[in-house]
């Protein structure tokens, strides 16, 4: 059902791709939006350790709303800042595509704890993170992403 990573010298483990969605603060999270067309959009996640799923948070209305409604297949990129090797000019990275249904999160306690620990890769400060549950918190919406197949890869834009 799932393709694997055509090129296999490229793959990388499992916990390499944990690791980039524990640890980078941003993706592209894809749909299927207005009349079959595909609609990514970036936003911030938090990987959770406890059930390996992924989470988003969002407003209560939009077009990410909508399609996820009428269809859950979601698919979500994320890829690390790189790194340049001495002497070269080309760009390596990892990247890992996460494929999966995504739901609302019904429990809203547990979509605050998301939201925080969400709020967690941003920042440290406990009064901002608290005044944000206090001030958005009645009207905050989390999806969660669970996954159905995971692949990685080093990529090198030479």
């Amino acid at each position: 059902m799932f393709r694997e990573v055509a090129r296999k010298k490229q793959v990388i483990s499992r916990e390499e791709c944990i690791d980039i969605l524990r640890n980078e603060k941003r993706g592209v999270l894809c749909v299927n939006g207005d009349d079959g067309y595909p609609y990514g959009m970036p936003i911030n996640h938090f990987y959770n350790d406890e059930d390996g799923h992924l989470y988003f948070h969002s407003g209560r209305v939009g077009h990410r709303n909508d399609a996820i409604a009428r269809d859950a297949r979601a698919s979500f990129c994320c890829y690390d800042s790189g790194v340049i090797k001495p002497g070269d000019w080309a760009l390596n990275f990892k990247s890992v595509i996460v494929f999966g249904k995504i739901r609302v999160v019904e429990d809203h306690d547990k979509a605050i704890d998301i939201s925080r620990r969400l709020s967690y890769k941003f920042t440290r400060d406990e009064g901002y993170i608290e005044d944000e549950v206090r001030r958005s918190g009645p009207a905050v919406m989390v999806f969660e992403l669970i996954p159905e197949h995971m692949t990685g890869k080093t990529v090198n834009e030479k």
